[in-house]
């Protein structure tokens, strides 16, 4: 119970949909911190992410999962796993949509499979800043007619237009239950986790071909120099061809200098420390093929 004799609800949240509906945009809404990364690219989460929203009456763990899609290479098997594995193990399903005139096959094939799970759900259609509200009206109504137990909220994760309207459908659906993380704590994810992470993140918005997907990233030493107020990481860019390993670097090392200096930025703004950051670039042929390695990079 809170002070005010309201019974306190809390429990998890996860938010589930194909590739680039705005998964991971809407999740650091929610929380107000950068957890997940964000990039134009399809499987940029490639795992499951918990951000936390505590408020006076509620605490929401607000679960990203990659983005259901059809997957035939092991990496993105993995993927899929981990989203059905934690909508299965959700107390709500927030399924996501993206405003349009219709639903999509995979948007009609998601809800069903929420449907199927019977937990409590929220559909959200999301981007409503792209079009006229008019327009949302028969898509609102096939999102009803596909997953009846559900309430319909639309939202724009990139603006934030009926945000509060979603935490408040949310927060009533939460179980009853006492707080499940500590109220100063926004995410599960560890510092390491969150580097990793962000380098990867500028890989994505540098590169214009496919590299990037084949492409992981391990820090291998972290290091905390506290008298100087520095920490010095090494991390290990991982491709599976030689030639991706030369236009990551670049010419004359340019492309990766730039990669390092833009990570190195919003690095230290994480940790709150200057922070000095070494990049090396290694190929692992057929790593997205390899169990053992994706096991070992947490995938």
């Amino acid at each position: 119970m809170t002070p005010d004799g309201v019974e306190y609800r809390a429990g998890y949240v996860v938010l589930c949909g194909r590739s680039n509906v705005g998964k991971s945009t809407l999740l650091n809404r929610l929380v107000g911190e950068k957890v997940a990364i964000v990039t134009p690219r399809p499987q940029t989460t490639r795992r499951r992410i918990v951000g936390v929203r505590t408020e006076p009456d509620a605490q929401l763990l607000l679960v990203d999962t990659p983005g259901l899609h059809e997957a035939t290479r092991l990496l993105n098997r993995r993927m899929v796993e981990t989203a059905r594995e934690s909508m299965a193990r959700a107390d709500v399903i927030a399924a996501m949509v993206e405003a349009g005139d219709r639903l999509e096959p995979a948007d009609r094939a998601l809800l069903a499979e929420v449907r199927a799970l019977q937990h409590p759900a929220v559909v959200i259609i999301n981007k409503i800043d792209r079009i006229e509200r008019a327009r949302l009206i028969p898509l609102a109504e096939q999102c009803s007619s596909a997953l009846p137990e559900a309430e319909i909220v639309p939202v724009s994760a990139l603006t934030g237009e009926n945000v509060a309207e979603l935490i408040a459908t949310l927060k009533r659906i939460l179980p009853v239950g006492p707080p499940l993380m500590p109220e100063d704590q926004y995410t599960d994810q560890t510092e390491r986790a969150l580097v990793e992470e962000l380098i990867r993140e500028k890989i994505f918005l540098a590169m214009r071909q496919e590299i990037p997907f084949s492409t992981a990233v391990k820090v291998e030493q972290f290091s905390e120099l506290e008298q100087r107020n520095l920490v010095r990481i090494q991390a290990s860019i991982i491709v599976d061809r030689d030639s991706h390993k030369g236009m990551i670097i670049g010419s004359g090392g340019q492309r990766l200098k730039s990669i390092g200096q833009s990570a190195r930025l919003e690095i230290e703004s994480l940790l709150g420390r200057r922070v000095f950051l070494d990049l090396q670039v290694k190929v692992e042929k057929n790593w997205t093929k390899d169990p053992r390695r994706l096991a070992e990079l947490g995938l």
